[in-house]
């Protein structure tokens, strides 16, 4: 802005020279790039007023409630939680009641949402599919990458994508972009495209596009790898990965190649040695959060984008360290913007201990507004 400022007054004090003395000039060049300095910080000024002006019609609560993300078993559950707490996103799980998905339920929920509602999925493929039977099974990821090229892994995405948006669906939290090769059955196994970085980078790319092709939010995950970590974080209260320097040659491959503002990230309940500290998982520490905004410590760009926790309930890997509330409070803290768990369950806890987080200056307003606005971008919340 400084620049863009200084630019203007060099530009008016050009014109003002002008019009006192009659030789001085002002070149075209030079007026066509003052009047585009002009549009840049009016633009910007423009843009500042209207988020302001959606920040403000929202409480502090409410504003806080836009970070979480709960499962939901059916429509009474969800309209509840959506009409009492005005969460930011709803979750629809394997236990999800589908009369939920039907155009008038989803639509009422919708409508008693005072800020347009996230409505979110991990749909897969493969094992992992929660609605396969409304819109029928797909490959796993591994199976794709293995049967079909490139091109055709895009198309099918697409479709599968333009299913899912049919349903009300606006984020997927899929492609899985863990780089391994374990067995099939295994936590990761054949939800991964591939062992190798660069089949499993091509072929979630893919799958990227054609979700966002198709409207549909996709989210990438578990930053920052959990391909090649010791066990399972849904069972193992510790799952560890290989070192940071090894991360970096395989893991984060994927990561560095598709991280953009408009993908959601999701980070995984990992533990990484040269990363995270004293067992603090990834998903609540802000080392991790820090690797991943600014991108420079894995030679990624810098990252603005919406960052989501994993399931912060039904996952021993966090749920063996603290209650829900206080993992909330934690992962937000350290600079996640969606706290995701899969119930309604403590919400008016976990918003009672944000705002006394807030209150006591550990989680600042700066740093929820800015989550607020990031959600509301990813979402289509605000035209800022």
């Amino acid at each position: 802005m400084k620049r863009l400022t200084r630019t203007v007054v060099a530009a008016v004090a050009v014109v003002v020279t002008a019009c006192s003395a009659a030789p001085t000039t002002v070149s075209g060049q030079d007026a066509s790039l003052a009047a585009s300095d002009s549009e840049m910080v009016s633009e910007a000024a423009a843009k500042a007023s209207c988020e302001a002006n959606f920040l403000g019609r929202l409480t502090r609560r409410d504003k806080l409630a836009q970070l979480l993300t709960v499962g939901v078993t059916g429509f009474d559950d969800a309209l509840a939680v959506v009409r009492a707490q005005h969460v930011g996103g709803i979750f629809i799980g394997g236990w999800t009641d589908h009369g939920l998905l039907a155009k008038a339920s989803l639509d009422q929920v919708k409508s008693a949402a005072n800020v347009p509602l996230l409505v979110s999925i991990d749909e897969e493929g493969g094992r992992v599919s929660r609605v396969a039977d409304l819109i029928g099974p797909v490959p796993s990821a591994r199976t794709v990458a293995r049967t079909m090229p490139a091109d055709s892994a895009y198309k099918n995405a697409l479709k599968r994508g333009k299913d899912l948006a049919a349903l009300g669906i606006t984020v997927n939290f899929a492609p899985v972009v863990d780089v391994s090769d374990q067995a099939d059955g295994e936590v990761i196994g054949d939800r991964s495209y591939s062992g190798d970085p660069q089949v499993a980078t091509t072929y979630a790319d893919a799958y990227v596009r054609g979700m966002e092709e198709a409207g549909v939010r996709p989210v990438i995950k578990h930053f920052p790898g959990h391909g090649h970590g010791s066990g399972d974080s849904h069972r193992a209260g510790v799952v560890t990965t290989p070192p940071l320097a090894d991360l970096q040659q395989v893991d984060l491959v994927p990561f560095r190649k598709l991280v953009d503002d408009n993908v959601g990230v999701m980070v995984g309940h990992l533990t990484v040695p040269g990363l995270t500290t004293d067992g603090i998982p990834a998903s609540v520490s802000p080392a991790v959060m820090d690797l991943l905004r600014k991108g420079d410590g894995y030679g990624a760009r810098p990252f603005n984008g919406v960052i989501f926790t994993d399931d912060l309930l039904g996952m021993a890997a966090i749920s063996d360290r603290m209650d829900l509330p206080s993992a909330v409070v934690a992962a937000l803290e350290a600079g996640a913007d969606v706290a995701l768990w899969i119930s309604t369950a403590e919400v008016t806890q976990v918003l009672d201990r944000l705002e006394e987080a807030m209150t006591s200056g550990r989680y600042p307003e700066s740093q929820v507004d800015a989550s607020v606005l990031r959600v509301a971008r990813f979402k289509h919340a605000t035209t800022c």
